[in-house]
């Protein structure tokens, strides 16, 4: 379990990230090691991202081990979001826009930690400037835009690679099909989703959890 564990802390950053890395306000230049096209395919990931009110999707979270997981995503900006990891794994993870919450029932153990402190928490900021610290990775595939984020001030918070492939049904018209965090340790979390839907009903209650420490609704 405690291995378990250290996988889902590796991978919170990255869960993270796509729904709470998105600036308030655009930067009018973009990074000076860009190229026009780059800079352009980080503003289209960004937009992207920003177009994305509410979410649900399913998702497929893999180690470097090749064990994987399985559970439900439900994002709701700003800032909220849950994964509701599958029965046997008896973990959830939720932010409510301030602090990530990890509740592990197989141990009835509660972790919050600030945003700011999670894995590559400078970018979990929405007052950031996610373009200073996101560069483009050329795929040799239009219709895949590959977007390495990382804050070399901060090596200890890892890299993550985010993925989208052109849809134009999709928020922005680039769909976040998966992403890729390496820690600082050189682990490695893949979280890959599936069966996106945009728009769908979602309210605070989804957000709510079980403390198993009080058996209380928070």
């Amino acid at each position: 379990m405690k291995i378990l564990t250290q996988t889902f802390r590796n991978c919170v950053g990255a869960a993270a990230l796509a729904a709470l890395s998105v600036p308030a306000v655009l930067p009018a230049t973009p990074a000076l090691a860009a190229s026009p096209a780059e800079a352009k395919q980080l503003d289209q990931a960004v937009a992207a991202l920003r177009g994305i009110k509410t979410m649900k999707a399913d998702f497929i979270q893999s180690g470097r081990d090749g064990q994987m997981v399985r559970g439900t995503l439900t994002l709701k900006r700003p800032g909220r979001i849950r994964f509701q990891y599958e029965k046997s794994a008896k973990m959830l993870i939720v932010s409510d826009g301030k602090a990530l919450t990890m509740i592990d029932y197989a141990v009835d153990q509660v972790q919050r930690w600030p945003i700011s402190d999670s894995p590559l928490g400078a970018l979990l900021d929405p007052h950031r400037d996610v373009a200073k610290y996101g560069k483009v990775i050329p795929t040799g595939n239009p219709d895949v835009v590959s977007i390495e984020v990382r804050d070399k001030s901060h090596p200890e918070y890892g890299v993550i690679t985010l993925i989208f492939t052109r849809k134009a049904s999709a928020p922005g018209g680039l769909e976040l099909t998966y992403w890729v965090a390496l820690d600082s340790q050189n682990q490695r979390t893949t979280i890959a989703l599936s069966n996106q839907r945009y728009g769908m009903p979602v309210t605070d209650r989804d957000f709510r959890w079980t403390d198993p420490r009080r058996k209380t609704h928070r």
